[in-house]
């Protein structure tokens, strides 16, 4: 079959044309933009800033962050200095780092999955318009920051692993394999997708056709690569003997009813790390599709859409169960099964959703014009749907990300303390500690999920008498602790209180002795605090700025 080149680059011009119009406002605005707070302000784009100014980048494996938690966070909780995105914001300013980097992601989702749909899922000229829609659709879907290609990066890696399984490998496949892993997270991804791609080849084996030696090398080489890129999160899992934090993290707590419902919940909605937005348009495509596939018995002609269809429901229903206190027996005897999150096997289901979604669409198409138009409106609006969730407009409420770190407030309140920022220890309340990190001060506060068990025990102390008051913070601490924050009970988990806040802290019970003998001096407080001085605290200055989110209020020990 002759392929229309022609109309083939036509519609791939356009939809980079809708990429680019998508990714605009984060090279037209830069720090004027909008973008998530949630596991990527608050947290990564900090700690790239601070593995930057640390001189650790390639730090030994037992290296430390010394800005961090008094030099107790290990080097190795902020990856591996062989990942393109490390480099990324090493080598430029913050939001074009972060602007290459979805610009980056999104070209490779979409051309990934077009690559697999054309050879393997949805061949043929009729198809185009599907594959193409179904692509740049995917390439749009709100993917976490920071995992990079670790979700959106599978399509292409399926895509040469088939051509190799195929016996149509060549060296475009192996290059794929080689370069996704300098741009994807093993353990976000690429730990479930390799391990899934294993149980293909032993399904091929067990049902005779050969030990397909090529298919299996292949995806030891990929795994090889992740090791090698990785090492010092290999390092970390099997040489270090200390104590860390998620030696306390606890999963299995649900009852069984509790996880019925998260497994409708995540099935329908998502899940915040692998957004889909499939819920509205891509859901009743796919009951349609298998409602004809049902009625008209086309199960054989459709088994790769039937597959994907029960693949979909079991990922959902595997997230959902893995949280399910019928677990307790078992990660009671297997600590690794506490320690190590096996729920993120569902972080296949963009690539099984949108995977399915084209498919679906050609099920539909199929069943005469009105439907192929039908099915053809369905990938527009989800186009446009996507399009609607852009960060800018999601986040509008939000601050900007000049607003959110908010350089000049904290180059104030440096000026004001007249130290150098190594010499003393501060921690937050009401904000995030990753925006006092990303302005270079050092922090007895932080988050993340790898830093020692003694440390977290001893923070505690500080807040002892905080979490006693409050069962939220007290379980989202104890169980977890990878918010490693100044909790208060009058606050819980809120920890982003803007500058027109009328709040006042009172009652505030910290154990200020503690905090010393961590290093503390100061506090950035959000809001006032009533009873500072029987926390042993005064207040030195209220900072406020136009260009900042915050009014940080500044106390110090007495």
């Amino acid at each position: 079959m002759v392929i229309d080149t022609k109309k083939e680059r036509r519609l791939i011009f356009f939809a980079l044309i809708v990429l680019a119009i998508y990714l605009s406002p984060l090279f037209i605005l830069q720090e004027n933009a909008h973008i998530r707070v949630h596991d990527n302000l608050d947290s990564n784009l900090a700690w790239y800033k601070v593995l930057a100014k640390s001189e650790e980048m390639f730090g030994a494996v037992n290296g430390a962050i010394p800005q961090i938690i008094n030099g107790q966070l290990s080097r190795n909780a902020f990856g591996t200095e062989y990942s393109v995105i490390v480099w990324l914001y090493a080598l430029f300013p913050t939001m074009t780092a972060y602007a290459f980097s979805q610009a980056l992601t999104r070209i490779v989702a979409f051309f990934g999955m077009y690559l697999l749909l054309k050879k393997h899922f949805l061949p043929g000229e009729r198809w185009l318009i599907l594959q193409i829609g179904a692509s740049l659709a995917f390439a749009l879907t709100p993917f976490w920051p920071s995992g990079m290609l670790s979700t959106l990066g599978m399509p292409l890696a399926l895509w040469a692993f088939l051509n190799i399984r195929n016996g149509e490998g060549t060296w475009k496949d192996y290059l794929a394999l080689t370069i996704i892993p300098l741009y994807a997270s093993i353990v976000l991804g690429f730990f479930f997708f390799l391990s899934a791609m294993g149980i293909v080849w032993l399904w091929d084996v067990l049902r005779g056709k050969g030990w397909n030696l090529r298919f299996l090398l292949s995806i030891g080489y990929m795994t090889i690569i992740f090791v090698m890129v990785e090492y010092r999160l290999v390092y970390s899992f099997l040489f270090f003997k200390e104590l860390n934090s998620r030696d306390e993290y606890f999963h299995a707590n649900l009852p069984f009813w509790r996880s019925v419902r998260l497994f409708i919940k995540n099935y329908l909605l998502g899940h915040t790390h692998v957004m889909t937005l499939h819920t509205l348009l891509i859901v009743p495509a796919t009951f349609i599709a298998i409602y004809f596939v049902y009625t008209k018995k086309l199960w054989r002609q459709e088994k790769i859409f039937a597959f994907l269809f029960g693949l979909n429901i079991l990922l959902s229903f595997w997230y959902a169960f893995w949280f399910y206190e019928g677990w307790l027996p078992l990660t009671k005897k297997f600590h690794f099964m506490d320690t190590f999150n096996f729920a993120r096997y569902h972080f296949l289901r963009p690539l099984v959703i949108y995977a399915s979604f084209a498919l679906a669409l050609k099920i539909i198409s199929l069943q005469g014009i009105n439907w192929a138009k039908m099915a053809k409106w369905i990938i527009v609006l989800q186009i446009v749907f996507l399009g609607l969730w852009n960060d800018e407009i999601i986040y509008k409420d939000k601050p900007t990300v000049q607003e959110f770190f908010a350089e000049d407030l904290f180059h104030e309140i440096k000026e004001h303390i007249g130290k150098k920022q190594e010499e003393y220890r501060i921690a937050s309340i009401g904000i995030h500690p990753a925006v006092a990190q990303y302005n270079g001060f050092y922090t007895i506060d932080t988050y993340n999920n790898f830093y020692p068990l003694s440390y977290k025990h001893q923070f505690r102390k500080i807040i002892e008498k905080e979490l006693a008051k409050n069962k939220t913070i007290r379980k989202y601490f104890d169980k977890w602790g990878g918010r490693c924050y100044i909790f208060t009970a009058q606050l819980g988990k809120r920890y982003m209180i803007k500058k027109d806040s009328k709040r006042h802290l009172k009652n505030l019970e910290l154990n200020t002795d503690v905090f010393k003998e961590m290093g503390g001096r100061y506090i950035f407080s959000a809001i006032p605090i009533d009873n500072a001085e029987q926390n042993h605290l005064m207040l030195d200055k209220v900072f406020v700025s136009k260009t900042a989110a915050w009014k940080i209020y500044l106390y110090k020990t007495l």
